[in-house]
């Protein structure tokens, strides 16, 4: 433990991300796309209430997370003895 830290993360987040992660591929593809065109909501933030999420995180998330994780199942208790005996 480095006690005369002074921030908790560094400068700039692209420091924890090796130059081969998948993530730039994803970010790169993510941001080349025209959402708007595809059909994605909340790309122009409504005028009354709290904005949406924008969609181009979201779909960076959910691409990284297939990539790394596949589709996404219960976990093994939720369904049942017989999966986790396998």
């Amino acid at each position: 433990m480095d006690r005369q830290q002074t921030t908790l993360l560094p400068e700039c987040l692209d420091d924890w991300v090796d130059e081969g992660n998948s993530i730039r591929a994803v970010d790169v593809f993510v941001d080349a796309l025209e959402l708007r065109d595809l059909g994605f909501d909340g790309v122009d933030p409504a005028a009354t209430g709290r904005p949406a999420y924008h969609p181009s995180p979201m779909l960076k998330l959910y691409i990284y997370g297939y990539l790394n994780r596949g589709p996404i199942e219960p976990a093994a208790g939720a369904r049942g003895p017989a999966a986790i005996s396998r």
